[in-house]
């Protein structure tokens, strides 16, 4: 099935759909969310791409990255790809937005207006193995660590978004 994503203005005015391959091909502003999952003890849960991901595949990223429906909000794509991807309902609350773009390679580009969403979450994970290899918890101070020592395996739009979202944690 063929996927479409919301181009919208850095005002976030729909200017129409267009498919999401042809999108990161051009490098086109479109609606996208991010989710940050902790656990009790706030670790970071990171989700490694599956083998088969058309871009930045067996990379790691926050819990889930994705692209609201046309006529879905933000908040309702995020807990749908949630359960999509990992298999789990979770209460989210959006945390900021914010407008970036990323180079992922093989020419394609990430041009994202970002709603950066947080949640809780203790328990069992469901995942779908098209879409996620495997999950983890991690440190804050742990994953700096990782990021600074390899970063190539990370995505390149994590780095950004957590770099804005360490910048809105402590402002």
């Amino acid at each position: 099935m063929e996927e479409f994503v919301v181009l919208v203005n850095p005002e976030d005015k729909v200017l129409g759909l267009m498919e999401k391959q042809q999108a990161h091909i051009n490098g086109l502003l479109h609606r996208a969310f991010s989710v940050f999952l902790f656990n009790s003890s706030g670790e970071m849960l990171l989700q490694k791409r599956a083998s088969g991901k058309y871009h930045s595949p067996l990379k790691w990223t926050n819990a889930v990255c994705s692209h609201p429906r046309s006529e879905e909000t933000y908040l309702e794509g995020a807990k749908r790809r949630v359960k999509e991807e990992l298999g789990i309902d979770v209460e989210l609350s959006e945390k900021f937005n914010f407008i970036y773009k990323a180079d992922v390679g093989n020419g394609l580009w990430e041009h994202e207006l970002d709603h950066v969403f947080t949640g809780t979450f203790e328990g069992e994970f469901y995942l779908n193995k098209d879409e996620v290899e495997e999950v983890r918890y991690i440190s804050l101070e742990n994953l700096n660590k990782e990021i600074f020592e390899s970063p190539d395996h990370f995505t390149e739009w994590f780095k950004i978004i957590l770099e804005e979202y360490k910048h809105h944690l402590h402002s």
